[in-house]
């Protein structure tokens, strides 16, 4: 009989323990999704895919600014990654990553880029260009902030 008994404390035992981490576990998903911060899928578009709307409504009136932005067109979101306005080519940008935050009843976006910069020595051709990347995203709404962090390449 003790035995019998032993062993059901070790059962109870075992099954408090896993509801421990479980609860633990919990505690841990929860204060991350209460933070609110969270990675955005997206798609990166090639100049042939980007919405007509964007190109030439949208980009004109932005594409002199170093920012980032957001629209819906079609009910998609778009996020664009602009570096202004250079002097010649060979300047790039690529999104590495965007992510969301809700804090304080405000939606945050931030959207991460990666500039490039012509190299020393190389041939440029002498022209105004935008350099610009743009990204389909899996978001349904668009967000109250904008950010963009700039990461040089090297």
């Amino acid at each position: 009989m003790k035995r019998g008994s032993a062993g059901g404390i070790g059962k109870k035992a075992v099954i408090g323990g896993l509801l421990l981490i479980l609860v633990i576990a919990g505690a841990v998903v929860g204060c991350s999704k209460l933070k609110g911060d969270s990675s955005v899928e997206f798609t990166l578009l090639s100049s042939e895919d980007i919405p007509k709307q964007l190109s030439e409504e949208i980009m004109p009136e932005y594409q002199l600014l170093e920012r980032a932005l957001a629209c819906i067109i079609d009910g998609k979101v778009y996020v664009v990654a602009a570096r202004g306005e250079k002097t010649t080519s060979g300047y790039g940008v690529t999104i590495e990553k965007i992510t969301w935050e809700e804090s304080e009843g405000l939606n945050r976006m931030t959207v991460y880029a990666k500039f490039s910069d012509p190299g020393s020595g190389e041939l440029l051709t002498q022209e105004i260009t935008y350099p610009y990347a743009v990204a389909e995203t899996n978001l349904d709404i668009l967000p109250d902030e904008v950010e963009l962090s700039v990461q040089y390449d090297e």
